[in-house]
């Protein structure tokens, strides 16, 4: 996807939350705030992105979102059961309806035969009047030097968003 469908991509996402007045955050590792910077581009966004979490470290993710220390440590930060975490946790520490996260491994090392260079895990969650919940969460395979593992990444996690939201 060129640089004007990821713009197009965020322009639809900030026109669907201004007309239904919910509000978006993030929760990012390995894009390290990637999202929030191409969210923010737009202008006005202040409307409807409320805030982004880049939680690049276990630690983090443990202390500002709330993912369980068993969870890194059972599945490690670059898992589905991490992700969701990621993403519950986005929306009980933020005023946001919807929330989107990612954890990958963008190389050039890191990499390991379970987890290779290019493996991102995302996942997005809705909070309703009940509670929060996930309602989606998948791994995807992405090619190409740090750079282009992100950017794919963060053009798939929002362009994701807006056919689940869009449904």
């Amino acid at each position: 996807m060129h640089t004007k469908s990821l713009t197009t991509v965020v322009e639809q996402l900030a026109e669907l939350f201004t007309q239904t007045k919910q509000q978006l955050t993030v929760a990012e590792s390995c894009t390290g705030g990637w999202v929030a910077k191409v969210l923010t581009d737009l202008a006005g966004s202040s409307v409807w992105f409320e805030r982004g979490f880049v939680t690049y470290s276990n630690r983090s993710k443990h202390e500002m979102l709330g993912v369980a220390e068993s969870t890194l440590k059972t599945y490690g930060a670059v898992s589905q059961e991490t992700v969701e975490e990621m993403a519950l946790g986005a929306l009980q520490n933020s005023h946001a309806d919807f929330s989107v996260s990612i954890s990958g491994i963008a190389g050039p090392g890191g990499g390991s035969a379970d987890k290779p260079v290019g493996l991102v895990w995302f996942a997005w969650a809705h909070k309703t009047e009940i509670d929060e919940q996930v309602i989606a969460s998948e791994q995807k395979n992405f090619n190409g030097d740090r750079d282009a593992i992100r950017q794919q990444a963060v053009v798939y996690a929002l362009s994701e968003l807006l056919n689940l939201i869009s449904k």
